[in-house]
């Protein structure tokens, strides 16, 4: 995902957020981006369990 960025754009990303949000409020909004990020790779490992599950039962009939 951040392959294509390199230093200078994360700088630059990084100077605008703390323009924009201000110290304090920077690390919660990560926070919350990191835990959303986590809820969506469980979610898609679930996904691909119940469709793996699936293929394996149809593929024993």
């Amino acid at each position: 995902m951040f392959g294509r960025l390199g230093g200078t754009e994360l700088i630059i990303i990084l100077v605008v957020g703390f323009l924009i949000f201000g110290p304090k409020k920077l690390p919660e909004i990560g926070k919350s981006f990191g835990d959303t990020i986590r809820e969506f790779k469980k979610s898609a490992k679930a996904a691909e369990d119940e469709i793996k599950e699936a293929v394996e039962i149809e593929s024993s009939k």
